[in-house]
């Protein structure tokens, strides 16, 4: 069974200022995820499903469906604020998105195999996806999961703070510990974290950090929906509470439910957090078309 690529696409980009999900970035107007999904068929993904508001879904066919058309399955699930377990309701003034593990629950009813879930806005390399398919195909357990890792210094940005789950793993590779630094930020040559009270903390950028490239099996939606439901209990009147897959899966390895292998893909990774980093990605990607990564016209 060939493994599904699940794009998370249905946030607006506050901080970059507009739909980047599909800004482009290549030189013939293919956006980030135009190379994500190139990289996935060429590493013999099956099936890629866009998680994103119904309102995106014409923007979204425009550009994807004619070109996509024969080279891979192309399925469509809407990520809205009034997906609510049975018993409740979404309150009044609510307009933020749920969060990274509610988009991932919405897509149980269109995802039966194992999938590979990633931001739409990321560019996570070639090799990152050969070695999660890899592992989605011949890991057995129905409860270990993956995720690719990269050191943080290679995952921040010039025009501003990031937030990131930098992470721990044992001597065989499962991934231990997620801690979710809100605030990362480069400082010349140094990095500093900044909490919540305004301390700061040098890190040494060898860090390895998640960029919410995860690999899971199917089983991980009934967890999904039993911890949502917990997480609305104490979280659905603040408006800007979010569930982040980082947590559901430290919670998962601390209840010892499943177990998460970290991967080491060896790609580049760059993204468009700020309108400013959008040069930059352009930069990359024609250095790659240059050396022979990627051809000039993607879809060609």
């Amino acid at each position: 069974m060939k493994p599904t690529l699940l794009i998370l696409a249905a946030g607006m980009g506050s901080r970059f200022g507009g739909l980047k999900q599909v800004e482009p970035v290549g030189p013939n107007g293919e956006a980030i995820i135009d190379y994500s999904i190139f990289d996935a068929i060429r590493a013999g993904f099956g099936k890629v499903v866009f998680i994103i508001r119904e309102s995106f879904a014409d923007a979204f066919k425009e550009k994807f469906d004619a070109k996509l058309k024969g080279k891979i399955e192309i399925d469509y699930v809407y990520q809205e604020l009034d997906m609510l377990p049975d018993g409740y309701t979404l309150p009044e003034g609510r307009e933020k998105p749920w969060g990274t593990a509610h988009a991932i629950l919405c897509a149980k009813d269109a995802v039966k195999e194992p999938f590979c879930a990633l931001n739409a806005d990321d560019f996570y390399g070639r090799n990152a996806y050969k070695v999660m398919a890899q592992f989605l195909t011949q890991s057995e357990n129905s409860n270990e999961y993956s995720m690719v890792g990269y050191q943080l210094k290679e995952t921040l940005s010039d025009f501003g703070s990031v937030s990131r789950g930098i992470c721990d793993a044992d001597k065989n590779g499962n991934l231990q510990k997620i801690v979710e630094t809100l605030k990362i930020e480069k400082r010349g040559t140094a990095i500093i974290s900044i909490e919540a009270d305004g301390s700061e903390t040098p890190l040494t950028g060898n860090e390895i950090a998640s960029m919410n490239n995860w690999g899971f099996k199917p089983s991980i939606f009934v967890e999904l929906e039993k911890r949502f439901a917990k997480f609305l209990k104490t979280e659905i009147d603040k408006p800007k509470s979010e569930m982040y897959i980082p947590s559901v899966v430290f919670d998962l390895i601390d209840d010892k439910v499943a177990t998460v292998k970290v991967l080491e893909a060896n790609s580049p990774w760059f993204g468009v957090t700020y309108k400013e980093d959008k040069p930059f990605v352009i930069e990359k990607i024609n250095a790659l078309i240059a050396k022979g990564e990627y051809p000039e016209k993607l879809w060609e």
